[in-house]
């Protein structure tokens, strides 16, 4: 039978999640940019939402949930969302309409590969990324899914934990991340020329967000209004905070200040880290794991300094090391106790938990590597991948947009601005000074 409350929750939920992409995931990411790519950091976050809400409907859903194929992938039986009405569908939604759970998946979905974008900022053609989005969702994400969520998906029968997506989402986007960062490349200049955010409010304003949206994320994900629901939207905050605090408290030791970007860094950290775990464990476990994330993730995010890889806004750091250690600690703390439908950790007496946890943290970089490698060199053979030199100099709100961030105090409405050197009206080189044309259509 459908529930009222049930599905009023999870519909809420759905909104959070789409919440997290845009705006929230948007202004995280593009306040972290320099300012000529703001806009178009901003614009790869909303498109993903587009591209995958109609991916999602036409074969996605099919594809992740749809009726299934040797425990590895879904059929197309579902393909236009056939047979997906407004009734329940007990096997994933016994008290919600089918369609609501279709809803609720489906951001998790747009937000997955938005994640990926920061590896790639400032550098990649847009019609590059839109064609790597839509196959790495049908070739990553939607297999992904099916094996950890589908009630007949290989991972999900050999008894993998993932409340909520930490090795679904984080740790999958956290793989291919660094697999884009290696195959595009450095960003021009990187490592030598200085790279600061160019608006950190944007930043903590989406961190801010994601947040907010992360208790729809993760409490939602018990597809009830219940107790359940409760205890992963408490252990959720409980981690975030651990997180932002450790984090911060570490930056300020190795550095002698603490930071706001390190501090909202942390929080998201923590909330990546707590997301498969979140039914499982209580707060003081959550604390924990929160705590240790914090630390983890920015050792991680100071590795491509290490390695010599430019990882742009660092969703290696974070989502990678973030996913991957959230992963291994549902198989150090969880709990019959909290959720009787998950199982115990190795805390609580069950070391296969752990083991089972870390087949499924090396089946996910298994798919999600060297498919990623495969799309890239596909997207490069058909389109390129990057812009241009003078393309990135310029500023690819500019060269692949034709539209500024900021106008204030620039051109009439109406008018672009092309950006020139100020000797030759060449395109500039990094680090001298620039002036506005303004441009007609």
């Amino acid at each position: 039978m459908i529930d009222k409350g049930d599905t009023a929750w999870v519909l809420v939920c759905s909104a959070l999640v789409l919440l997290m992409t845009v705006p929230g995931l948007a202004l995280f990411y593009g306040g972290m940019v320099r300012q000529r790519n703001v806009l178009a950091t901003l614009l790869q976050s909303f498109v993903v939402l587009c591209l995958i809400s109609l991916q999602w409907v036409l074969f996605g859903y099919s594809l992740a949930f749809g009726p299934d194929r040797a425990g590895l992938i879904g059929g197309l039986e579902w393909a236009g969302l056939r047979g997906v009405g407004p009734g329940p569908y007990p096997a994933y939604a016994a008290t919600i309409p089918h369609q609501v759970f279709m809803l609720f998946q489906m951001m998790f979905a747009a937000i997955t590969p938005a994640l990926i974008t920061g590896a790639f900022a400032e550098r990649k053609k847009f019609a590059a990324f839109i064609l790597f989005t839509l196959l790495w969702s049908t070739l990553v994400y939607d297999p992904l899914a099916h094996w950890v969520w589908s009630e007949n998906g290989f991972l999900h029968k050999l008894g993998a934990l993932d409340f909520a997506g930490g090795t679904v989402v984080h740790l999958s986007s956290g793989t291919s991340a660094l697999v884009c960062a290696l195959v595009i490349g450095k960003r021009r200049g990187y490592p030598q020329t200085p790279m600061p955010p160019h608006n950190l409010p944007l930043t903590l304003l989406g961190a801010g967000l994601l947040w907010f949206g992360w208790f729809g994320f993760n409490a939602g994900s018990a597809l009830e209004a219940s107790g359940a629901a409760a205890n992963a939207f408490l252990t959720t905050n409980t981690a975030a905070a651990a997180a932002a605090l450790s984090w911060m408290a570490l930056e300020w030791k190795l550095r002698g200040k603490p930071t706001a970007l390190g501090t909202a860094s942390g929080a998201v950290a923590g909330l990546v880290a707590i997301t498969p775990a979140c039914g499982y464990v209580g707060p003081l476990a959550a604390i924990a794991i929160g705590a240790i994330a914090g630390g983890l993730c920015l050792g991680g995010c100071h590795l491509k300094a290490r390695l010599g890889y430019d990882d742009s806004l660092d969703v290696v750091g974070v989502h990678g090391v973030g996913g991957t250690w959230g992963a291994i600690a549902t198989g150090l703390f969880a709990w019959k106790a909290i959720n009787g439908s998950g199982g115990d950790g190795l805390f609580h007496g069950n070391p296969g938990q752990l083991w089972i946890q870390l087949i499924a943290i090396a089946a996910t970089i298994l798919l999600a590597a060297p498919t990623t490698f495969v799309i890239l060199k596909l997207v490069d053979l058909l389109l390129g991948l990057r812009v241009t030199g003078d393309d990135e100099i310029t500023g690819l709100d500019i060269s692949q947009h034709s539209e500024s961030g900021y106008a204030i105090g620039g051109p009439p409405l109406g008018e672009h601005v092309a950006r020139t050197d100020q000797r030759s009206g060449a395109a500039p080189f990094l680090g001298e000074p620039l002036i506005a044309k303004p441009v007609t259509r």
